[in-house]
């Protein structure tokens, strides 16, 4: 497996102002959000690639992507 550069994104100026004026909380929930949303695409990514695989199987492994590979084993 290769491995890929960091991509470095930078963000619109305005969506900066917009997020700096939300309160710590907005911003947080908007980050939760974003997170369940990678995790489900991930998921469903796996579902389709590997459709033998269990459920605990596709955990494991959107656990393990999530994390960038610093856990292995979501069962400990």
């Amino acid at each position: 497996m290769s491995t890929r550069k960091p991509v470095v994104e930078v963000m619109d100026p305005m969506v900066v102002e917009i997020m700096r004026k939300k309160r710590p909380q907005e911003r947080l929930a908007i980050s939760f959000g974003m997170w369940e949303s990678a995790r489900v695409m991930i998921q469903g990514t796996l579902r389709q690639q590997h459709p033998d695989w269990s459920k605990e199987q596709i955990n494991q492994e959107v656990v393990r992507r999530i994390s960038h590979g610093e856990v292995s084993d979501v069962s400990k």
